[in-house]
């Protein structure tokens, strides 16, 4: 019983929280928009949704929420205009990520473009739509150019199962920038608030997730055979992963301290 109604009380505070520090967000974000060059709002904007995730994670993670392994991660912060291609068991998924990273590029549902608690960050920070690939690619192509990482989940959506069919756009957008691919292996074992988890669903508190950095794929002369292959190394690895001992209290590193990192 106590665990139920404290696990109930993160949910919802968590929840809260993160509503807030949005809100917060988007109003600085109306304020900036119109008074910051191009260049200086995408700097802050992306710094900004990097420490406004990096906080909410952090207080979940001090309540007991979750135990995080993000410190792969940091190595991709110097390492210049790449295409992160993660698997996507969880709406946390890109929390994760652009928490670590200080000039990461999302690319955004149009439908969350026109979200009041997303869309004015949103606009600051120059992300991406994917309404179509097109404007995907022609909007990607100067961010990556100017140094910046995409983040675009090669399923295009939230995993069913260990993992979906693959889209064709992250090799697509790789073969027209030629951009490599860097894969990011996200572990989780729970698959809380992933595509069929009831928002009301208390899940076993604390959660653990990890964040990996995988193999780095040159652009595509193929963009159908290189989905192919990138669908594959994840159907590999998640499957190695699963058959993995799950990682107990005092072995995982992903602590408070190195989230903070």
């Amino acid at each position: 019983m106590i665990a139920r109604a404290w696990g109930t009380f993160l949910l919802a505070f968590g929840a809260l929280l993160l509503a807030l520090i949005c809100f917060a967000w988007a109003i600085v974000a109306v304020v900036l928009l119109p008074l910051a060059t191009v260049g200086w709002g995408r700097r802050i904007g992306r710094m900004g949704a990097m420490y406004c995730f990096r906080t909410w994670l952090v207080t979940m993670e001090t309540l007991g929420a979750w135990q995080l392994d993000l410190a792969e991660l940091d190595a991709l912060r110097d390492s210049g205009p790449i295409i992160l291609a993660p698997n996507h068991p969880s709406l946390l998924d890109a929390v994760f990520i652009v928490s670590r990273l200080p000039d990461a590029v999302c690319v955004m549902k149009g439908s969350l473009l026109r979200n009041f608690l997303l869309a004015p960050a949103a606009r600051l920070a120059r992300y991406v739509p994917n309404d179509s690939l097109l404007r995907l690619i022609s909007r990607a192509a100067p961010e990556l150019e100017r140094g910046g990482q995409l983040l675009l989940f090669p399923e295009g959506t939230r995993s069913v199962g260990a993992i979906s069919a693959f889209t064709e756009a992250v090799g697509a957008v790789s073969r027209r920038t030629r951009v490599p691919v860097q894969t990011l292996v996200i572990e989780d074992e729970v698959g809380f608030l992933g595509k069929h988890w009831s928002l009301t669903r208390i899940p076993p508190f604390p959660l653990t997730y990890r964040v990996r950095v995988g193999r780095r794929f040159d652009p595509p002369a193929d963009v159908r055979t290189f989905t192919l292959e990138l669908e594959r190394y994840f159907a590999r690895e998640l499957a190695a992963a699963s058959a993995e001992s799950p990682v107990q209290g005092g072995e995982m590193v992903g602590s408070v301290s190195r989230l903070r990192g």
